[in-house]
């Protein structure tokens, strides 16, 4: 339906009736949106924005840059003003001519403006354009910024294309060609629609508003999604232990135990079948054992990484040596997961306790003098909010980290599902990675606080030593064999501060690889996709980008290059492990109980 075809279905009076009645229900959709929006909880400034002293430190030194140098904002000021002034006048002269024409552009292509209106209709062109001026003249007054620190000067870009994207004309009706041409096509009911959704993700946060990314009735874990067949064997306060049933006659000897992320469930590892690293590993022969960790209610407000290494990664490495009768394990560690793990091992070396074979680490850092993008919220002004809510609430929700990894990708994260849930009327797509993100977790309140004061800002394992259960820890004192993966445009954990965490391991034995694409992309990467590359190399220069120059591409998953390096250290071929096969309890099913338990904070 073209736009004259919308606006003369309106014309008739049953177009007119049912327009009206659209209208009536967004009026009661109004206040439902209101009586919503009344429960929400007051929370603390320094979890809503950076502190006024960031912003205080940017007006001095643009003004000082004013003083010092008047023709620099000057130039600014006037290429600016000549590219608005130019867009307008070429617009109005279209319109004194008669042609209701777009005036020409150039530049690179936005996804947010894929609509041929933007470029073709003269109102929506004109706005479009307006606002990329606007973008770029703020982006190049930070630019100009002189700050002391770098890091201020990355969380100044950083809020300030916060403030670009939110204002961006797709995020309001008036601006937004889809939107309108849908609500007249629709005659109001995709107003409709998009209120009943807003109000519905409002209400389901308690007034707090999280946009759902994915149909929540489109999986359900441990029926389409987390189906690989396994079983608990092990269940204590902080986790259950799932053991996977073998698809083959022989397993290798060493057993495989992995250590997900506790900040998000295990089953991102388990996905769909063809997309699920935990088949495929069973189907290469290994005896593979997953952790997956309680989501912490307030009574696990005290629980610190103290409890997370002995109750959890130490007593799942005991009892998979039980179930197996092996002396050792090759242990994985993903994310927070692999930070850990490293701590672990660490306390193990100077223990002398030499469980663990060989070490796999995904997308982990131990080294955070380089954080990354993430790194602009690891500043005292937000970690003191967060310490403030610890210690009030018990846990850090998960509704926090939700919101600040949304942010790292607002218009993929934030704004477009937004477009599409509340202006379009849409419902969320049926996407298992979206089912996953949002199925996010608590974090116990100690641990928080512990991880983002002693490992992220004071970088103290790499940097000097972490007093931990009465050992001082450095990354060095890891020096079991050693795999780490990367992932080339991680925004979590940038494979350039992966490479420097790995490089200063203690180990001899050490391999390490860059998948392209990003965190979570990166690592599930099933082969059967031929998806996204890797690159290797096996010198270890100080220089990452040294690393990156001197390494070999290869297409496709880095899954089967792994398989060869942990299949040479997993021992030799025996009779495949049935879980319960020797007397083990069997507690539950796989994908258990932890990961299924609803938490109400």
């Amino acid at each position: 339906m073209t736009e004259d075809d919308a606006i003369d279905a309106l014309a008739d009076d049953a177009g007119l009736d049912r327009l009206n009645d659209n209208i009536a229900k967004v009026e009661d959709l109004s206040k439902r949106l209101v009586a919503a929006l009344s429960n929400k909880k007051s929370v603390r400034e320094s979890l809503q924005s950076p502190s006024p002293d960031l912003f205080a430190k940017a007006a001095t030194a643009y003004f000082s840059e004013i003083m010092a140098n008047p023709s620099k904002m000057i130039e600014q000021q006037v290429g600016y003003w000549g590219k608005t002034l130019k867009n307008y006048v070429e617009a109005q002269e279209n319109l004194l001519d008669g042609a209701l024409a777009a005036t020409e552009e150039s530049g690179p292509t936005d996804p947010r403006f894929s609509n041929p209106m933007w470029a073709t209709n003269p109102y929506f062109n004109y706005v479009k354009q307006q606002y990329l001026f606007n973008s770029q003249a703020i982006s190049d007054a930070v630019q100009g910024i002189e700050v002391d620190d770098p890091r201020d000067k990355q969380r100044l870009e950083f809020f300030s294309r916060q403030i670009m994207d939110m204002l961006s004309p797709t995020n309001f009706l008036a601006t937004n060609p889809d939107a309108l041409t849908k609500a007249v096509e629709t005659e109001g009911q995709s107003l409709v629609d998009g209120l009943e959704n807003l109000v519905r993700d409002i209400e389901a946060n308690k007034g707090d508003l999280l946009v759902t990314l994915a149909d929540r009735d489109a999986f359900k874990v441990g029926e389409n999604l987390a189906t690989t067949p396994g079983s608990v064997v092990f269940r204590n306060r902080m986790f259950e232990l799932i053991q996977y049933a073998p698809t083959t006659e022989k397993v290798h000897a060493i057993p495989l135990l992995i250590f997900p992320p506790w900040i998000n469930k295990f089953y991102i590892l388990d996905m769909k079948e063809k997309n699920s690293l935990i088949k495929w590993l069973v189907d290469q022969g290994h005896s593979v054992f997953v952790v997956s960790w309680v989501n912490p209610d307030e009574s696990y407000a005290d629980v610190g990484l103290e409890q997370y290494v002995e109750d959890g990664y130490l007593t799942a490495i005991d009892e998979v040596k039980k179930i197996t009768g092996q002396k050792q394990v090759n242990a994985t560690g993903y994310c927070i997961g692999g930070t850990t793990l490293a701590l672990t091992l660490a306390l193990m070396a100077k223990r002398d306790d030499t469980s663990v074979n060989s070490a796999t680490f995904f997308t982990t850092l131990t080294d955070f003098s380089d954080q990354g993008e993430i790194g602009v919220f690891l500043n005292d002004d937000f970690v003191d909010g967060i310490e403030a809510e610890c210690t009030e609430n018990g846990i850090l929700h998960s509704f926090f980290m939700s919101r600040t990894f949304s942010f790292l990708r607002s218009n993929d994260l934030i704004y477009t599902p937004a477009i599409r849930s509340y202006m379009m009327g849409e419902a969320p797509p049926a996407f298992d990675l979206l089912f996953w993100n949002g199925d996010s977790t608590n974090l116990p309140g100690r641990m928080a606080v512990q991880y983002l004061r002693h490992l992220c800002q004071k970088d103290e394992f790499a940097d000097g030593g972490f007093e931990f259960l009465g050992e001082t820890l450095t990354s060095s004192d890891v020096n079991v064999p050693l795999m780490a993966i990367a992932c080339e445009t991680d925004h979590i954990a940038a494979w350039k501060a992966s490479y420097a965490s790995m490089r200063a391991m203690g180990s001899d034995d050490k391999s390490f690889i860059v998948s392209e694409s990003g965190h979570i992309a990166g690592i599930v990467n099933p082969p059967s996709k031929k998806k996204y590359g890797h690159y290797t190399n096996t010198d270890w220069p100080e220089a990452s980008d040294d690393w990156m120059e001197g390494a070999s591409f290869a297409d496709g998953s880095w899954w089967p290059a792994w398989d060869t390096w942990l299949s040479g250290r997993s021992g030799k071929q025996v009779a495949a492990r049935k879980p319960g096969a020797k007397g083990q309890k069997i507690l539950a099913p796989a994908p258990g109980t932890y990961v299924v338990a609803k938490v109400t904070t």
